[in-house]
């Protein structure tokens, strides 16, 4: 991945463009900092494929949906019903 420092990825944005679409990724950097990062839309939907199932794919899974302790109801304090 090729780094632009903010200033040049404004000033050649045509450039930066094609670096992405030719060479893939490139990152963007603020004051030194790394701060964002051009992908190539083809990267991008099958990051967003890969990140989120569709709700058909949930709802047919085999694998849990979460994660939830349930606690033993044994020895719980309720309140008597009152008749109105």
């Amino acid at each position: 991945m090729n780094t632009w420092p903010v200033q040049d990825a404004k000033a050649h944005f045509s450039e930066l463009l094609d670096a992405c679409v030719s060479e893939g990724p490139q990152v963007v950097t603020r004051r030194g900092a790394e701060t964002a990062v051009l992908v190539p839309i083809a990267e991008w939907r099958r990051l967003c494929a890969a990140a989120r199932p569709s709700l058909k794919t949930l709802l047919l899974s085999d694998d849990g949906r979460a994660d939830i302790e349930l606690l033993s109801r044994g020895k719980a304090h309720r309140r008597a019903a009152t008749a109105s």
